[in-house]
């Protein structure tokens, strides 16, 4: 497929714990994502979605199966693929302005482009006045648009984020999806987002793919047609909202699944 960006195949991941016991977080997972999709990856706690996106990332690696970035097996991380975390991962150390611009310094730019570059991008995100103040200056919503901005400074081709608005309070959660999209239609991104909220699901996805309990696979893949800027009083929004809040409640409460003991159950939730 000409404009098919990420083809993850049939991909299985097993954890094995010091103990010996193996611990299922993924299996046959296939999915294709195309250029400029907006894929959020949504399913119980510990069903595998951030292991998943470690994977396409390159921090971890199939057990089985393959995820090829256009046509290339990922064997490691690259900069082709950002990565935005919950927790924030700036350097406390580092001004807002050297955090942004720690990609390209790292890519040998000179240090004027490296600076041109991070304002450009703290500007994006409306931060510019904050340029020379440090990450314990900022609040939770001001220091993820700092990592998202830094992300952006790699120019990757596909952003890739895990929970990176969960740390923060509704409104400003609501802000940040806001502006997210602004993000996405001026940058063209494809991006894979994972969250526990249906609503910001619904909110910022073109598809969303519904995860079944541990271990983690494909329930369903929905295709979000409502219009955009979506309105969450919109009626098909609600009918949207509540047939995949019983999806999720039917996994969590009459999985057919081997139920696992409390002990795998544990052990399951500290390695997914």
């Amino acid at each position: 497929m000409q404009d098919e960006v990420l083809s993850i195949n049939n991909v299985s991941k097993t954890f094995v714990t010091e103990k010996g016991l193996g611990v299922c977080a993924l299996d046959n997972i296939s999915l294709s994502i195309k250029e400029n999709d907006f894929i959020c990856l949504v399913g119980p706690s510990g069903c595998g979605k951030s292991t998943l996106l470690r994977i396409i990332a390159g921090l971890e690696t199939a057990g089985e199966g393959e995820v090829l970035y256009r046509g290339n097996k990922i064997l490691k991380p690259g900069k082709r693929r950002g990565m935005v975390f919950q927790e924030y991962s700036l350097l406390p150390w580092r001004t807002v302005l050297g955090n942004v611009g720690l990609g390209p310094e790292l890519a040998g730019e000179p240090a004027v482009n490296c600076r041109k570059i991070a304002h450009e991008y703290l500007e994006m995100v409306g931060l510019e006045k904050f340029a020379g103040s440090y990450p314990y200056e900022l609040s939770g919503g001001m220091r993820q648009r700092v990592a998202i901005a830094r992300a952006l400074a790699n120019d990757p081709d596909i952003l890739l984020m895990d929970e990176p608005f969960g740390a923060l309070d509704a409104h400003t959660r609501i802000i940040l999806q806001k502006e997210l999209l602004k993000i996405c239609e001026a940058n063209r991104k494809t991006i894979v987002f994972v969250t526990h909220s249906v609503d910001e699901a619904i909110y910022l996805a073109d598809r969303i793919v519904v995860m079944t309990s541990g271990p983690g696979k494909i329930k369903e893949l929905i295709d979000v047609s409502i219009s955009r800027p979506r309105g969450r009083g919109d009626q098909s929004y609600g009918k949207l909202s509540a047939r995949i809040l019983d999806m999720l409640e039917e996994e969590v409460t009459g999985n057919s699944a081997t139920p696992l003991s409390d002990q795998q159950e544990e052990l399951r939730k500290e390695v997914i």
